[in-house]
């Protein structure tokens, strides 16, 4: 079947995709996703369920609504095959019309998502078509969206060597697939206990150089569950097993894209380097043990990248390579490379310099921090800090970064209220910065009322307790400007019971995240405070049981 075949049964609105639903022991969840697939309406002319050998009922689940709904087929597998490639290669093989769309059995696909795909595929005759995917955390129901810039509605992608940074969405379940495009390119899933078998499937199908639709509209909800018993591969970085897993997965993925372009097989290195890299650098955790190994199985695999993809990589990504690869074992300022690679990056003190005064790493690993000149203000990893100031009141000094920002001239200071669980962001009044005392970097003190930001989040909708991220936005004197997260000193992580006269009291817990970053938790009334207990027993069930 030609893409001129399938665009022609579409065109009058008939059923158009299936959707493939790969289940294993999710009983109690299948049901909702395999609801939200039917409820597409008649654009999906079946949802095919593949059951990978559950021993949990999902199976008598998927058989109980098959007979309420005929365009519901449920697949039995009668061995689990360890992976989700092989159940989601079922589905393909047993899909009967022209498009194929995945859905997991714990996410949900929105109102409306099949139609605008498959309209935007027939009007552009694309083989793959491409929406708007969020992750979306339970229970709170904060939505994250995924890779957000990376596409612009309404465009379409020629080839994807035209757009290389694309091997960066590694999802399979945000695009619609021509099945005619899949099978004249054999593009399947790997088979059997494969982890990350999104990279390699999404590798295969760039390779194939598809023209891609891209919509604008929200076509697949992932849901993030941090306190399940068992987490998702994707959220399970504590196990060295995962990161070697990831690191097979992209060296099958590089080299398919290296063969098809030189341009995407380069674009995914250094998308390894700046987001896979740093994103498991940042969540290293403290375990000597874990860390050596985690180390040695990085570097080892570092050794393998052309230094031309690694000049290739953006400077922060470029940096935290040339450490590990400069450094047998972890460095005695381990700590301050996982602190770099936060979003955003931030990089301590002290700041060392090289032969003719040029930045590096440190004295003890002179990695030049080349390019640190052309970087934009903005992008800096400039470090602020953060410390009480008595009542009402918190002391922030900007930390220069070899001269960059004195050249820009720091003005003001104010601190951004970042909602974790979305919406606007409350900011302070600026603050004028004056030169610190000590001549290294500027200093301010920042009031700001506790009391008045949870009020605030009340009349936003925050119910219970309410948690923020906080930030500095510093102006320049150039026009430039900055905004970064804290690093909390002295006692400013104190938790408080503040006297209210809206709510009686108010508990206020500031915390440091996993990233080393300030942020605050309000919980107002007796409300707030049980829901602060039940959070706080709810995280030490959730880390008594990993």
């Amino acid at each position: 079947m030609s893409s001129s075949d399938s665009s022609s049964d579409t065109t009058t609105g008939g059923p158009a995709v299936s959707v493939v639903v790969i289940a294993y022991n999710d009983a109690g969840l299948v049901g909702e996703a395999v609801a939200s697939a039917l409820a597409q309406g008649p654009v999906v002319a079946e949802v095919i369920a593949v059951d990978d050998a559950s021993s949990d009922g999902t199976a008598r689940v998927l058989d109980a609504l098959a007979a309420e709904h005929p365009r519901l087929k449920v697949v039995h597998r009668t061995e689990n095959s360890g992976g989700c490639g092989t159940p989601r290669n079922d589905g393909i093989a047993a899909a009967s019309a022209p498009y194929v769309l995945f859905l997991d059995s714990d996410d949900v696909l929105p109102p409306g998502a099949a139609e605008a795909l498959v309209r935007a595929a027939v009007a552009h005759r694309a083989p793959v078509t491409v929406g708007a995917c969020v992750r979306r955390e339970l229970p709170e129901g904060r939505e994250v969206p995924w890779m957000p810039g990376l596409y612009t509605p309404g465009e379409v992608v020629e080839r994807p060597a035209d757009r290389p940074e694309l091997v960066r969405d590694t999802l399979c379940v945000n695009k619609l697939y021509e099945r005619a495009f899949l099978e004249k390119h054999a593009i399947r899933f790997p088979d059997g206990r494969f982890v990350y078998e999104d990279f390699v499937f999404t590798s295969r199908v760039l390779a194939a150089a598809p023209r891609i639709a891209v919509v604008g509209d929200l076509v697949y909800v992932w849901h993030v569950r941090r306190s399940a018993a068992q987490v998702s591969i994707s959220l399970a970085r504590a196990d060295v097993g995962n990161w070697r897993s990831r690191i097979a997965a992209h060296t099958v993925a590089s080299r398919t894209l290296a063969e098809a372009s030189p341009e995407l097989g380069r674009a995914c290195q250094a998308k390894f380097l700046d987001y896979d890299l740093r994103m498991y650098l940042r969540e290293l955790g403290e375990d000597p043990g874990h860390r050596a190994a985690w180390w040695t199985l990085t570097r080892d695999y570092l050794t393998g990248f052309a230094d031309a993809d690694i000049e290739a990589a953006p400077a922060r990504a470029r940096w935290t390579a040339r450490v590990l690869l400069a450094s047998e074992t972890p460095p005695a300022d381990l700590e301050r490379l996982v602190r770099f690679a936060a979003e955003p990056p931030r990089l301590l003190p002290p700041y060392a310099t090289g032969d003719g005064g040029a930045p590096v790493w440190s004295a003890e690993l002179p990695v030049p921090l080349d390019g640190l000149d052309a970087l934009p203000l903005a992008e800096l990893p400039v470090t602020v800090d953060a410390e009480p100031a008595g009542r009402g009141a918190v002391r922030i000094r900007v930390r220069d970064l070899y001269g960059r920002l004195a050249a820009a001239g720091p003005r003001t200071v104010r601190l951004d209220f970042l909602p974790r669980a979305g919406g606007a962001v409350v900011a302070t009044r600026p603050v004028e910065l004056r030169a610190a005392p000590d001549g290294d970097g500027w200093s301010a003190e920042v009031p700001f009322r506790m009391p008045a930001l949870a009020a605030t989040g009340r009349r936003r909708g925050l119910r219970g307790m309410q948690a923020w991220d906080v930030r500095a936005g510093v102006e320049c004197g150039d026009g430039s400007s900055l905004v970064t997260s804290l690093r909390p000193l002295g006692g400013l992580l104190r938790r408080r019971a503040l006297p209210s006269s809206r709510y009686g009291v108010l508990l206020a817990q500031p915390y440091r995240t996993a990233a080393g970053a300030l942020a605050l938790r309000l919980a107002p009334g007796a409300g707030g405070a049980l829901t602060f207990v039940r959070h706080r027993l709810d995280r030490a069930r959730t880390r008594r049981s990993r």
